[in-house]
């Protein structure tokens, strides 16, 4: 099963806090680390709505708070049990925590 988790950080944390070397050590080396992605801080990212047919761009963080996604990694686990377990390797000590989703195909989501 695919797994897609979502590291959440304080936006006053520095840029490249997300990557955990527990974490990509243990994931990489079981074979379930598919990919990873660090974000550039919250503040230079863009919204974009279309309302109406009308589209507005909203420059800066969305939604307005103080945990923003720093980093996202698809994981292939054998089950959610083990994508948790993984997750917590990195959730230990952070204020913002992770989330663990499943990812859905055109078929819907591996079960």
């Amino acid at each position: 099963m695919k797994f897609l988790l979502n590291l959440y950080l304080d936006a006053a944390d520095p840029p490249g806090e997300g990557f955990d070397a527990d974490f990509l050590a243990a994931a990489g080396q079981a074979g379930e680390l598919v990919s990873a992605h660090a974000f550039a801080h919250p503040s230079i990212s863009a919204v974009v709505r279309v309302r109406e047919g009308v589209v507005t761009v909203t420059e800066g963080p969305y939604p307005r708070t103080s945990d923003h996604v720093a980093g996202q990694y698809v994981l292939d686990c054998e089950n959610r049990e083990r994508a948790v377990e993984l997750a917590g390797l990195m959730a230990d000590g952070r204020s913002g925590g992770v989330e663990v989703r499943p990812l859905m195909d055109s078929s819907g989501m591996e079960m």
